[in-house]
């Protein structure tokens, strides 16, 4: 009989805080600034330059720290990582290692297992603050790498799970899951394609039933979700090929190719004493009040689950329509907007998760690029609800709204566009339609359901899409009777 094997994983998560300057001094965090153009002597290292700390970093951590469910470290500490690689000019990363701001926390995930979802708490060993290193860039053409520090000293949080995670589909949920409660928070906007959000996956594999834990490794290069749930399959897959072989697996640290489906060794896997920590002589310990703490709790927004318990409660919302609605701040903002303005929940919704991620789709736009007012959809909401205008008036209206936030009411009563309820003006189209289209008359009435959506579109046509179309269906299958 084949063994069976367990995965365990495990997870270090590196999250950009979104400060507009960095951990340490006055530079400039923005994304995408012409190399080496936000720096200055601390964080490019130069001697003598000395640190300060950026008190909204602080913030940050311990906003996530207490949305994460983790104890604060009410007198914590900077220590210094010692390590020597191009990107980091100081020899050496301030970090945090032994007294991290926060301890001992948990999230809660969601997965979809057979016919149910099954919940499940991902522990959370730590959170530190730490600075970013600066960015290797290959020169194809002068075969060379060039260094860019204007990442060097951006602020990070490191949040390190325990080992509790037994699946890449478990995986994803926490990240999900973290990452809407870190955007929620507004500490870090997460975007894994400009490296605010980045995974380290540790790795191992044992036999089913067995309390130890294997070898594990860890991997690298992970920059999308789908790219960290294909990584996990494949690593998964060579340490119990591995395994079966007889051969042991080796800690190291692995680089993930994702076009090739493939990892590769990079290191062995370096330990804690490798790195010589010890305390920041130029930052003096951080002592967080009671205070402070107490002002820090009082912004925490409402977050993620809380949001689709109430909703539940409040609107009486699909599942779907819920996690859909929440799983952007800025959507659920514009939902709750436009049903404080009075408009139904499912109708909210449905314009939402509809023709809005329509479009954002097809034009490439987040929902946080959403320009629209939520006066402006319950306006619309409220033509189409009334009748004022058919619903295929009102997608038009609301693509015009969502490119230029035009008034809806306004812009109807400008081109026109209202419904023609005049119930003579109607029946005389629809007559016309009947006695200018013999062929389809003669289909419809011999059983072809078809011929009747056609003199539908005629009658629209005709009416320059201003009918309602319940009211033109009913009058031609009324006039359409032997």
């Amino acid at each position: 009989m084949a063994k069976q094997y367990e995965t365990v994983i495990g997870l270090e998560v590196h999250v950009e805080l979104a400060t507009k300057t960095k951990i340490f001094c006055a530079c400039s965090t923005a994304f995408g600034g012409a190399p080496n153009t936000h720096t200055c002597p601390v964080c490019t290292g130069m001697p003598g330059a000395l640190p300060v700390l950026n008190r909204q970093v602080v913030e940050y951590a311990a906003a996530v720290g207490m949305a994460a469910n983790c104890q604060i470290t009410r007198d914590c500490r900077f220590d210094r990582k010692n390590y020597f690689y191009p990107d980091n000019p100081q020899n050496y990363q301030i970090s945090q290692l032994y007294l991290p701001i926060c301890r001992d926390g948990w999230i809660e995930i969601s997965v979809p297992e057979k016919e149910k979802t099954v919940t499940k708490k991902i522990r959370i060993h730590e959170i530190h603050m730490e600075e970013d290193a600066g960015k290797l860039i290959h020169d194809e053409w002068e075969d060379c790498s060039l260094v860019d520090y204007n990442r060097s000293g951006v602020p990070l949080i490191e949040i390190v799970s325990e080992p509790d995670m037994r699946s890449a589909q478990e995986v994803i949920a926490y990240l999900e899951e973290l990452r809407l409660m870190i955007q929620y928070l507004g500490a870090s906007d997460c975007k894994l394609q400009e490296g605010s959000m980045r995974a380290d996956v540790n790795l191992s594999v044992r036999e089913a039933g067995s309390e130890a834990f294997g070898t594990r490794t860890e991997m690298k290069n992970l920059n999308s979700f789908s790219a960290i749930a294909r990584a996990i399959d494949g690593e998964r897959e060579r340490q119990i090929d591995l395994l079966e072989a007889g051969e042991q697996v080796v800690q190291e640290t692995r680089r993930w190719d994702d076009e090739k489906g493939e990892s590769y060794p990079m290191r062995s896997k370096e330990d804690a004493q490798d790195y010589r920590y010890f305390p920041d002589p130029d930052l003096t310990p951080l002592h967080i009040s009671e205070e402070w703490l107490a002002q820090i709790r009082a912004k925490q927004p409402e977050l993620p689950a809380k949001k689709r318990l109430r909703y539940k409660e409040e609107f009486s919302l699909p599942d779907y329509d819920i996690r859909m609605l929440t799983n952007s701040k800025a959507m659920a903002d514009i939902f709750e907007e436009t049903a404080a303005l009075g408009a139904q929940p499912k109708k909210i919704s449905n314009w939402l998760l509809g023709e809005t991620l329509r479009l954002l789709k097809e034009k490439e736009m987040e929902p946080e690029d959403i320009t629209f007012s939520p006066r402006h959809l319950a306006g619309l909401i409220e033509l189409a609800e009334n009748k004022v205008i058919n619903s295929s008036v009102a997608k038009d209206v609301f693509e015009v709204m969502f490119a230029s936030d035009v008034d809806p009411k306004q812009y109807v009563e400008e081109k026109g566009l209202k419904m023609v309820n005049d119930e003579n003006a109607l029946r005389k189209t629809v007559e016309e339609v009947i006695a200018q289209n013999p062929k389809s008359v003669e289909d419809y009435r011999s059983g072809k359901e078809k011929a009747l959506g056609f003199l539908m579109g005629q009658t629209m046509k005709a009416m320059k899409g201003k009918a309602d179309p319940a009211a033109v269906n009913q009058l031609l299958r009324e006039l359409l009777k032997p």
